[in-house]
């Protein structure tokens, strides 16, 4: 057997090992509910499993290679960059070739890899749509640099998008006495009672640092805030979003709230998620298997099961 499948997580695909020393299993959901499913594997063990063109939009936030430990160590976060760029290609050109027509991905990724991601995106025939500058103060300069405040969330389409919602945000008040921060020239009257356009610089994106958005308190975790505006902008009540790494599972949890369907796989332990849905979505997670995403996989497994390749 050839090793023609995906490289692993913190694998570079020019290092692949041949697949006949990775053996096959089949793993069951880590967890479910009627709308989503979740696994606990690599993202490529999901990805190979999925149809051509059957999700309506991707979410994706990757390790950014700064060396951290997932798994214990069983990963490596800390490649050459070549290596991380041929690893990080690889799962987009599955992400590209899953989502449908008209639909949309969105990457969130530290500026300095950004660039590489959208130019690969582009090159692979991607509608460029918006790169999203996401407010993210609280770090420190570092040697002979600015001061790093935003991530990159890049947002490209399969063509023209086949949905586009207009998204609209709170009137910014000051926390303090409630009153309005801007005077607007003296038109605030005219300012559209639902709030103000969502524009491409988010600045209500601080880090998630409050337990209440966390489902661990020691990891940096993004708000479902921030998923959460990508699935409204580009997709209705039922459309199929996929996110490859779980993380803490608030894109999960944000898909759920909207009523979206949900895949989603994990490469560490998640049994956070779990935990996360009991806390924030009591009642939605009941073991329930979403049999309307079915049709979603090459092989359908009655017990939605996939193949694995064990690391």
């Amino acid at each position: 057997m050839t090793a023609t499948r995906l490289p692993l997580f913190g694998q570079a695909s020019s290092e692949l090992i041949p697949a006949f020393v990775l053996p096959d299993r089949l793993i069951a959901p880590a967890f479910s509910t009627a709308r989503g499913l979740l696994y606990e594997t690599d993202c490529s063990n999901l990805l190979a499993s999925l149809k051509d063109e059957t999700v309506d939009t991707v979410f994706a936030d990757p390790p950014f290679n700064l060396g951290k430990s997932y798994g214990n160590g069983a990963v490596n976060d800390n490649l050459e960059q070549h290596q991380y760029l041929n690893w990080s290609f690889s799962w987009l050109d599955e992400c590209i070739r899953i989502v449908k027509p008209g639909g949309a991905i969105f990457v969130y990724i530290l500026p300095q890899w950004g660039y590489h991601h959208a130019m690969h995106m582009e090159k692979r025939g991607l509608l460029f749509r918006h790169w999203i500058a996401v407010s993210m103060k609280g770090t420190f300069p570092r040697g002979r640099k600015l001061y790093p405040a935003h991530y990159a969330l890049l947002y490209f389409t399969k063509g023209q998008p086949k949905t586009f919602n207009r998204v609209r945000v709170p009137i910014p008040a000051c926390r303090h006495c409630g009153g309005d921060i801007k005077d607007y020239g003296g038109h605030r009257k005219y300012l559209n009672p639902l709030g103000l356009n969502l524009t491409d610089i988010w600045e209500d994106t601080a880090p998630a640092r409050h337990q209440k958005f966390k489902a661990r308190w020691h990891i940096n975790e993004l708000k479902p805030m921030i998923p959460s505006r990508c699935f409204e902008i580009s997709t209705n009540v039922d459309d199929v979003v996929l996110d490859p790494f779980g993380g803490g599972g608030s894109s999960y949890h944000a898909a759920e709230r909207l009523d979206r369907s949900w895949l989603g796989s994990e490469v560490t332990d998640c049994s956070h998620i779990p935990d996360r849905f009991a806390k924030h979505l009591p009642g939605s997670g009941k073991r329930q298997l979403p049999r309307h995403l079915l049709e979603l996989f090459k092989n359908p497994d009655r017990k939605f099961r996939i193949l694995s390749r064990e690391q």
